[in-house]
C-alpha cells in the first residue's frame, strides 16, 4: 500500500540511507590500512528494491569498490575528496526524497480533515 501512495519515493529514501552508511563507512575508514572504499549504484539498487528484494539485499547486490585515482601505497583506496562530494550528493537527495515524501503526507492529511 505504502508504494501506492508514496510511489518510489519510499523505496528510494531507503537505498539513499543504505548508501550514506556506506559512504560514512568509508570516511571512518580513511585512515585504515588496506581499507577498499566501496559505494552503492543508486539505480541498479532502486531498480532491484522495485522489483521485490528487501533494501539489504538489493544494497548489496549494487555495491561496486571504487577504483581510486591515485592508489595508497597502504592499499587504501579512499579518497576524501571524492567520498565527501558522495556524501554531500547523496545527503542532498536524500533531503529532496523526504522533502517529496513529506509533502505527499501533508496531501494526505489534507484530504483527509476535508480540506
Amino acid at each position: 500500500m505504502s508504494e501506492g501512495l508514496f510511489g518510489i519515493h519510499g523505496a528510494a529514501l531507503e537505498v539513499r540511507a543504505q548508501r550514506m552508511a556506506v559512504l560514512g563507512s568509508n570516511i571512518a575508514n580513511a585512515g585504515t590500512p588496506g581499507y577498499k572504499a566501496r559505494d552503492i549504484d543508486f539505480g541498479a539498487a532502486l531498480q532491484a528494491r522495485l522489483a521485490g528484494n528487501d533494501t539489504d539485499s538489493a544494497a548489496s547486490r549494487a555495491t561496486v569498490y571504487r577504483i581510486p585515482t591515485m592508489a595508497s601505497l597502504d592499499g587504501n583506496t579512499v579518497e576524501m575528496g571524492t567520498e565527501q562530494a558522495a556524501f554531500a550528493e547523496n545527503a542532498v537527495a536524500y533531503t529532496a526524497t523526504l522533502g517529496f515524501l513529506s509533502g505527499r503526507v501533508d496531501t494526505i492529511k489534507r484530504s483527509l480533515r476535508g480540506e
